[in-house]
């Protein structure tokens, strides 16, 4: 199998390691990967703040950067729950109608694709520690991942999966609103961390780095012992 994989801009520009991950994860499995390295952004954040013909121009880009009618797999749960979810608001009976509802169809956030589409559920990984898992907002209310990224984390030999309190309560981050709103954001941010820390893990998980981000920024300024981590990095540890 092959599939093209879409690397979000903050996974690109700040966490690269990840997406390089995911390649050695998905070639480990013997899926064959092509990157397009034209390829740019999905348009979530022009979106989100209500620039629509911006979000349009660069959404007609990435359907664009994307011709090949096969599996799309993406280390994020924002960008797939955008592309999903939104485009229809924006090409709906459009000139590019057929290649949104395409695209729409072949896209996957990278636990499901392997739990769902793939069937594998042990990727032969270890990482000792004791961790608890954060559901965005992306994963859980616009793709309803929940199950795909713990059934992952429990196949992972040396790993204690814990359940913090709250676990569905959004982390603060928000794009735009961790900006436009920064003493609600911290506020939220401080309740995650701390629900985590009260679990007694000693990693954050996620199938998204925004929110980690978000999570770290307030472990980092106020000196905890926790730490974050994306699935695919613990899944990548031993490989």
């Amino acid at each position: 199998m092959t599939v093209d994989i879409f690397i979000p801009c903050f996974i690109d520009q700040v966490y690269p390691e990840t997406a390089f991950n995911m390649i050695k994860i998905l070639n480990k499995l013997d899926v064959d990967v092509n990157y397009n390295p034209e390829q740019t952004c999905c348009g979530k954040t022009a979106f989100d703040n209500g620039y629509w013909d911006m979000a349009k121009e660069v959404g007609e880009k990435f359907l664009n950067d994307f011709p090949n009618d096969r599996p799309i797999v993406s280390p994020t749960s924002t960008c797939v729950g955008m592309v999903r979810n939104n485009y229809g608001e924006l090409f709906h009976n459009t000139g590019v109608h057929l290649e949104y509802k395409r695209v729409q169809r072949n896209l996957f956030e990278f636990s499901e694709f392997l739990v769902d589409q793939l069937k594998v559920t042990d990727v032969g990984s270890e990482f000792h520690a004791k961790v608890t898992y954060h559901d965005s907002c992306s994963a859980l209310r616009d793709l309803g991942v929940k199950s795909q990224p713990r059934t992952l984390l429990e196949n992972v030999n040396g790993l204690e999966l814990v359940e913090m309190k709250d676990t569905d309560t959004c982390c603060g981050f928000g794009g735009s609103f961790s900006v436009k709103n920064e003493a609600i954001s911290v506020a939220m941010a401080e309740q995650k961390v701390h629900n985590a820390i009260e679990s007694g893990a000693d990693y954050i998980a996620s199938t998204d780095l925004s929110c980690l981000m978000n999570q770290q920024a307030y472990i980092t300024k106020n000196k905890l012992k926790i730490k974050t981590i994306h699935l695919i990095d613990i899944l990548a540890k031993s490989l």
